[in-house]
């Protein structure tokens, strides 16, 4: 097969890589706004990465013209992905940082996985419920979640690093 061989589905694979440009960017433009370092060209990254990894799977199936397990290759990024996500997870004096970036890295390749393999309604639909989970349960942990443990704060100053049943005893 030479590199401009007709049969080669090169529209699609150029639909499935702009549904995941426009899926990892547009979760990447929330991590921005957020200040998070894990961006717009990280996300846009993982998930045209994803999508290429499914893609390549699918298409070698098809060439292949024998049972051919795609799933493997989905698997192995989510396991590999894992990786990348456990590296902005950060412990420091006792408090865990960077757990929703991990997260988010997480859901972007799955994203990724979706499109690749010819969903990208799916995966739009997923980006969307992603973006409203950053956005709109962010602030509701800002505006609703701070304004109601700051009238508690005495309370948690008091009872931080205490275990509940130390908590009953005193």
């Amino acid at each position: 097969m030479n590199e401009f061989d007709l049969d080669f589905p090169w529209l699609l694979l150029l639909e499935r890589l702009m549904v995941a440009l426009f899926c990892g960017g547009v979760i990447g433009l929330e991590r921005e706004w957020a200040g998070k370092s894990a961006g717009l060209r990280t996300m846009i990254l993982i998930c045209i990465g994803s999508t290429l990894y499914m893609s390549l799977s699918m298409l070698a199936a098809m060439a292949a013209r024998q049972p051919f397990d795609v799933t493997r290759v989905a698997a192995q990024v989510a396991s590999g992905i894992g990786f990348l996500g456990a590296g902005t997870i950060i412990v420091a004096r006792g408090q865990v940082h960077g757990l929703t970036t991990a997260a988010t890295i997480w859901v972007v390749a799955a994203i990724g996985l979706l499109v690749g393999a010819g969903y990208p309604i799916f995966g739009m639909l997923a980006t969307g419920i992603v973006l409203g989970i950053l956005l709109l349960i962010g602030l509701f942990e800002k505006k609703l979640l701070k304004q109601w443990l700051g009238k508690r704060e005495g309370y948690l100053d008091r009872h931080r690093g205490e275990t509940s049943e130390e908590r009953d005893i005193t």
